[in-house]
């Protein structure tokens, strides 16, 4: 099925800035729904509750939904090489700006775990910018990705395409762990 909003033209720039900044609010806290009730639905599954888990996961998806709905509206998305810039402009923001900033305020608030996390994340977002940019190259030259798996750590977020590490090179979670997309 088509979504009916991937296509939607953004609205015209007179039909208001308070409407596209609140769009841009809630998709935020759509977003960020969507990933704490996916949490939400493990630790369930973990506790022995499958039931409960489907119905996070059922509302994170409905969430989700309201999040494309809003990026579509606010005209967030373009051609594929347009999505990858967009992408790969966003992994540069978390690793030249926003996760530098974070890791210096944990480091001075010596909060380990937070800084552990954030560490994570910022390896992960450097796999994904040049995965990205190796994509792009590819788009723009009118060739898809292969099918090459991609793997995903489960701890930290480590991103590779094809085979897993033995072990991941973060986190030192063993690779037959990874996530393959």
């Amino acid at each position: 099925m088509e979504h009916p909003f991937l296509n939607t033209p953004p609205e015209p720039e007179d039909k208001g800035v308070m409407t596209a900044d609140n769009l841009k609010a809630a998709l935020a806290g759509e977003s960020q729904a969507s990933q704490k009730y996916r949490a939400f639905a493990d630790v369930a599954d973990n506790e022995g509750y499958p039931n409960v888990a489907r119905l996070f996961r059922a509302v994170a998806f409905a969430e989700s939904t309201h999040a494309r709905n809003h990026l579509s509206v606010l005209g967030m998305l373009g051609s594929t090489a347009e999505n990858l810039k967009a992408a790969w402009g966003g992994e540069t923001f978390e690793i030249d700006e926003m996760y530098a900033a974070y890791a210096a305020v944990a480091k001075l608030q010596g909060n380990e775990s937070a800084r552990t996390s954030i560490r994570y994340a910022l390896k992960a977002e450097m796999d994904h910018q040049r995965i990205y940019d190796a994509t792009l190259r590819g788009v723009e030259g009118k060739k898809d990705l292969d099918k090459t798996p991609v793997r995903v750590c489960p701890v930290c977020g480590h991103t590779v395409l094809g085979d897993a590490p033995h072990d991941c090179p973060q986190c030192g979670t063993a690779g037959g762990y990874f996530e393959e997309f």
